[in-house]
């Protein structure tokens, strides 16, 4: 494949920057999340973040340089691949807190579920491409994306992974308005979701109820299923405007805060920076949605803009459940924030998306099929 020298000309530096610019705050947060005063040491969890963005740009490199539209002819084989990687998990996966995420790989460690998130992306922007419909879709002609969404979804919460579970549904609901559904076929879903939710209360595992409990009165149980929440909204609280500076988190570095270099890592962050660093951080990640808004919004092709919607829709719903969540306004679910908590498969995921969003921007000024 000859690669063209208008990719370079035309690189989206914007979009690079603004990814680069939240994955050194990612690491210098987790550097300060693994600090303890008390050992005046770090936790090498910082330095593996840092191999993972690297290997993550290597990755976002790649997917930059192939053309998405070749990509996109694979995209059911790439979707079937990570849900074998998905069944793979129940036989030989491991188990951390409860979950069976997991696939050892020597040193590294794979969560498949973070690649179901793209190729699920990519096998219904492929879909949508082939079956234009100008006048929106009924529900009979949706069900091969349902049936996309419907495997890995349900494979997932067997984890179980009820919040990976829940960006999937989110997603695929972003993209399934996007393209246009009919409004009687919308009306019966919303109609059947609404019936449908008290009796999926009997369907969730004990510990998802306790979720749901504490996040309706944490303080039910402070020492225990609340724990987590309410040390999250007093770290936050405690940074005031100005927060208390880098490496000066109380919460924080006394361990009070749990899982603080993983879920929770905007709650160390807002300890130390503030109101002020945690309304810039915000407005760092809106500008990133929004301009992969922009990049779906000038697609050369049908194809480049469900693909650019679909990782905005991405970002956007980690963005929102897992700040959400740190400030008691959700249910704690275990959504990771994009770029800034620590974990080797997401991060490389999402440095594999950048990469097509850089791919589908700069590809437009290329005119010939």
């Amino acid at each position: 494949m000859r690669f063209d020298r208008r990719l370079i000309l035309n690189f989206d530096w914007t979009l690079l920057i603004l990814v680069l610019i939240l994955c050194t705050i990612g690491v210098l947060n987790i550097f300060s999340a693994s600090y303890s005063f008390a050992g005046a040491k770090a936790n090498p969890f910082y330095i593996r973040q840092l191999q993972w963005v690297l290997i993550g740009i290597f990755c976002m490199s790649i997917a930059f340089c192939i053309d998405y539209r070749y990509i996109c002819q694979y995209a059911y084989v790439l979707h079937g691949i990570a849900i074998f990687c998905l069944v793979i998990v129940f036989f030989y996966g491991f188990a951390t807190h409860g979950s069976q995420r997991w696939i050892s790989l020597g040193s590294f460690s794979l969560q498949p579920s973070e690649l179901v998130k793209l190729t699920l992306i990519l096998a219904l922007a492929k879909y949508f491409d082939e079956h234009k419909l100008e006048q929106g879709y009924y529900l009979r002609e949706l069900w091969i994306p349902f049936l996309l969404l419907l495997v890995p979804f349900l494979m997932i919460l067997e984890q179980p992974d009820l919040g990976t579970g829940l960006i999937l549904l989110f997603v695929s609901a972003s993209m399934f308005l996007f393209v246009g559904i009919r409004l009687k076929s919308l009306l019966y879903v919303l109609t059947l979701a609404v019936f449908m939710m008290p009796v999926g209360w009997f369907f969730m595992k004990e510990y998802q109820r306790e979720r749901v409990l504490t996040f309706l009165n944490p303080e039910r149980d402070p020492l225990g299923s609340g724990y987590h929440i309410i040390q999250s909204m007093i770290a936050i609280g405690s940074g005031g405007i100005l927060g208390k500076g880098f490496l000066k988190g109380t919460q924080t570095q006394l361990q009070f805060l749990p899982e603080q270099q993983t879920d929770f890592v905007f709650s160390v962050f807002a300890e130390e920076w503030g109101f002020l660093g945690g309304g810039i951080l915000i407005l760092l990640f809106t500008s990133l949605v929004l301009w992969s808004l922009k990049i779906a919004l000038h697609s050369r092709d049908f194809l480049g803009t469900l693909i650019a919607f679909g990782l905005a829709s991405l970002l956007f719903w980690e963005v929102f459940i897992n700040t959400g969540m740190v400030l008691g306004m959700m249910p704690v679910v275990g959504i990771p924030l994009p770029f800034l908590s620590y974990g080797g498969s997401a991060v490389v995921s999402l440095l594999t998306c950048i990469g097509l969003l850089l791919n589908v921007s700069m590809r437009r000024y290329i005119l010939q099929p």
